[in-house]
């Protein structure tokens, strides 16, 4: 979900000893048995929606002091959002949890079989500074729901999110199944020496495959919940004021810095100018004729990411914006048209406040130009055509496909999120999150009452046939 920029120094190197106490303490935890019954995990779930309801303001001062985040996207897209999780884990648990009867065949009857969901055991959550709350405790969610113990790392990025996440949570969820671990890269890279029954990382791809080599030195299975570039299509029948308004609110919130964020536009020719009049008019709306003056226009996370984000722009006069402020780690949003798809501008996810806008000469051009690069998270498109609908759902792959708005996606608890190739590998959200942190095991009971002869040695003519008809 965005490039790692680690810049906080990383613990002493005695810490590292702690993570072994840490790791073995859960290991005790769930083999205890504790985590397992569905009243104790109802019961982690009210102690995590307790959390977002008396800390929900401390939250919000958190990340307005790592991001310069306005309080009402805080509170929709962090505590809402896992609110919203919760609360449809608990509405949901005895029916994820139900075993799930198969048909068992001739030769196994008379018999019984199922399957059903049990606890993986200790996870890992490894979190991204974005999002600091809802990128970790949404996975959290899940894994309380499964009945699993967890450590959760946030990033050093986001520091008074982080320091809020280890100082609280753990008065309203048990200390001893859940715990919070802050540190930098070093304490990372520790975590992942350890034997965990599952690693649920977000954050950019590059880290990702680090994260991935090393979980498969312990045959551990991991989601990877990463980035790239999603595109916004819009076709010459869009609704081009509603088209720009709802592009620019999901690129431009958060300063940009959200994985699901539309990476660039590629719309129409015919009315490209259209659409970059409304675009212009619509960040207007939202933030004013001076967005640095605007209490709803984020900041950058860090200078270095800022940096990078400079860097980008090289080579590039924007249509619009562009200018910044280290000092205040501030970046105007900006609009750049037409780029060239070969600079690093169209090469990298942005993960800030910089919307590329490309015309093409159809949407069939469109389709290409996305279907020829590495999958995205989502792919959007704003038509007023089913048919146009239909040959772009068909003509690309991307983990989720969205008409006519953006990001919304993430608010439907039971839509499964996650991301196909470089974008990503796994699920999460609602039942896909149970099951992520979840074991199925296949269990069968037969009666001793009957037990035919067919099946065991010496096999005579007359038992292979009849055995070729039971199985």
């Amino acid at each position: 979900m965005g490039p790692s920029l680690p810049e906080v120094p990383a613990p002493a190197a005695d810490a590292a000893p702690d993570l072994a106490v840490q790791v073995a303490a859960l290991r005790a935890a769930f083999r205890s048995g504790r985590t397992r019954p569905l009243d104790a995990r109802r019961e982690a779930l009210r102690g995590l929606i307790r959390f977002l309801g008396d800390v929900g303001d401390a939250i919000v001062a958190a990340v307005r002091e790592d991001l310069g985040r306005p309080a009402a996207e805080t509170w929709a897209s962090e505590v809402g959002l896992v609110r919203a999780e919760a609360r449809h884990a608990l509405a949901h648990l005895a029916d994820w949890t139900a075993p799930r009867p198969v048909e068992v065949p001739l030769l196994a009857r008379p018999g019984r079989a199922w399957s059903e969901p049990e606890p993986l055991g200790v996870v890992l959550i490894l979190g991204p500074w974005n999002y600091p709350f809802l990128l970790v405790l949404a996975p959290l969610v899940s894994a309380l729901a499964a009945g699993d113990a967890a450590l959760v790392k946030p990033s050093e990025l986001a520091p008074a999110s982080a320091a809020l996440l280890a100082e609280r949570l753990g008065r309203y969820v048990d200390g001893e199944v859940v715990r919070v671990v802050q540190g930098g890269p070093d304490v990372a890279r520790g975590l992942l020496e350890h034997r965990f029954d599952h690693v649920f990382f977000t954050g950019g791809t590059t880290t990702g495959r680090t994260v991935a080599r090393a979980v498969a030195e312990h045959l551990t299975p991991v989601t990877l919940e990463l980035g790239g570039k999603s595109p916004a299509l819009v076709d010459a029948s869009a609704d081009l004021g509603v088209a720009a308004r709802r592009i620019a609110w999901g690129r431009f919130m958060n300063a940009g810095q959200t994985c699901v964020a539309p990476d660039y536009v590629l719309v129409e020719r015919r009315v490209e100018e259209s659409f970059l009049e409304a675009l212009k008019r619509a960040i207007g709306g939202l933030y004013g004729p001076d967005p640095r003056l605007s209490p709803d226009y984020g900041r950058i996370v860090s200078t270095r990411h800022l940096a990078r984000l400079q860097g980008l722009l090289e080579g590039h006069t924007p249509w619009l914006g562009g200018r910044s402020d280290p000092a205040a780690r501030y970046l105007e949003p900006t609009v750049v048209r037409d780029p060239d798809p070969a600079s690093p501008l169209m090469q990298e996810e942005i993960f800030g406040p910089v919307l590329p806008v490309i015309p093409v000469d159809t949407l069939q051009d469109a389709v290409a130009f996305v279907a020829e690069r590495p999958e995205p998270l989502t792919v959007y498109l704003f038509t007023a055509h089913r048919a146009a609908e239909e040959a772009v759902r068909r003509g690309t792959r991307s983990g989720a496909f969205v008409v006519n708005d953006v990001v919304l996606h993430l608010a439907a608890p039971d839509l499964p999120f996650g991301g196909i190739g470089p974008s990503g590998m796994g699920r999460s959200h609602g039942r896909a999150g149970f099951e992520t942190f979840s074991t199925w095991r296949s269990h069968l009971r037969r009666s001793t009452r009957f037990d035919l002869p067919v099946r065991y040695p010496p096999y005579s003519e007359r038992g292979t046939r009849w055995l070729k008809r039971l199985v």
